[in-house]
């Protein structure tokens, strides 16, 4: 049996263009060889924006970021938002900003919106996948010890689905868990097959 993709991009150079670990070993597990590169972008948009629409202006901003490329590149960029009450809920700054996340996603539902977009020199592509993430009560102990020991800051709504708070929150989700950890790689797999 051959890899579909492997076989498709023997050619080609592949880049994600994210510093998100969780980003790269979920690119990794579709077995294609890829390089990471990242460039500087000021990641804000209109505040016009909502939801999804917030997520595909930020990985397009991230993709134009590469201007100079060659014929047999291809950039794959992503951003990922938790959306809460009508809001958008970005990386928390310090621990107490974690700390009133987690207790504003506690006992609610919220949806995790990724976009991807991936770039040649002939094309682009563009998606968006949405999950519901369902989240129990968690009391003030619970979330201290989690932001005190795993210490979320990277972390789009202050939380990781795969880390220890997901194990003890996370009550349901509608949709790819894949998408909420940063990379809907179902979907991009797909998007890949016919780019």
């Amino acid at each position: 049996m051959k890899n579909q993709l492997l076989e498709k991009f023997q050619n080609k150079r592949i880049i994600l263009a994210s510093g998100s670990p969780r980003r790269r070993d979920l690119l990794k597990g579709l077995d294609i060889p890829f390089t990471v590169e990242t460039k500087e972008v000021d990641e804000v948009y209109p505040e016009h924006l909502v939801a999804g629409e917030i997520t595909r202006h930020l990985a397009k901003l991230k993709a134009d970021a590469f201007v100079e490329m060659d014929s047999n590149t291809i950039i794959i960029t992503a951003d990922t938002i938790v959306w809460l009450d009508e809001k958008a809920v970005m990386k928390p700054r310090d621990r107490g900003e974690a700390i009133e996340i987690i207790g504003r996603l506690s006992d609610k539902c919220h949806k995790v919106y990724t976009s991807v977009f991936i770039k040649s020199t002939a094309k682009t592509k563009m998606f968006t996948d949405c999950t519901k993430v369902y989240f129990d009560i968690l009391s003030k102990e619970e979330i201290a010890y989690y932001v005190d020991k795993y210490q979320p800051y990277d972390k789009a709504g202050g939380y990781g689905a795969q880390d220890w708070i997901g194990y003890i929150a996370i009550k349901k989700m509608e949709g790819s868990y894949f998408n909420v950890m940063g990379l809907p790689v179902h979907k991009l797999y797909r998007e890949l097959i016919g780019f």
